[in-house]
């Protein structure tokens, strides 16, 4: 019985040994880092969120998605000032937490919802209004969820552009907030594809 014990204290020492180690550190880093944001949270600057959803012509009839809402702020912009119906996608708990906070202080509960998902795995075709802050790369690998939306359907990206898309307007404006100049893209549904 007493060897019993000794064997299960010294297997539990062993275990958090390594499972401390380096190695394991370094495994559970690797592990988030595939389930965790592509890119760095930066919010966008208020009024770079409004010229944002005045490019798109949203109206109270549209249905915005954003994909990687971070604070929920264009979700909140979108709900409160157009009166649309409003969802904020994001992989980050800490951004989700962060955007229901902020839909709830701005009381749009009727009209916003946040949801933690990957936006790669996302039905995109119930938006009308698709709103991202990615990097180019990635707006490049969400273009075959993109090509699903229903026809007119808008797409506005701050600063990022979408290689091989041709965009209908590209907007270049200094934010108030960070005088700082910001580049918004409009593209609208079906894509005009550079290569066809």
């Amino acid at each position: 019985m007493r060897r019993t014990v000794l064997w299960v204290v010294l297997l539990q020492l062993v275990s958090c040994v390594l499972l401390d180690s380096p190695l394991a550190a370094q495994e559970k880093k690797e592990e988030s880092k595939a389930t965790g944001p592509d890119v760095v949270y930066v919010p966008t600057p208020h009024d770079v969120v409004e010229k944002m959803l005045q490019l798109a012509g949203v109206t109270k009839k549209d249905v915005l998605y954003d994909l990687g809402c971070g604070d929920g702020r264009i979700v909140v912009m979108a709900a409160k000032k157009y009166g649309c119906k409003a969802k904020g996608f994001d992989i980050d708990p800490e951004r989700v937490k962060e955007s229901r906070d902020n839909v709830k202080k701005n009381q749009v509960e009727h009209l916003a919802e946040i949801h933690e998902k990957n936006v790669f795995e996302l039905d995109l075709s119930p938006a009308s209004v698709v709103t991202l802050y990615l990097l180019p790369s990635l707006n490049v690998k969400l273009i075959p969820q993109l090509e699903k939306l229903k026809p007119g359907s808008r797409i506005v990206s701050h600063d990022f552009d979408m290689e091989g898309v041709k965009p209908d307007k590209v907007v270049e404006m200094i934010s108030a907030e960070d005088n700082v100049e910001h580049t918004i893209y409009l593209w609208t549904v079906p894509l005009n594809k550079e290569n066809e």
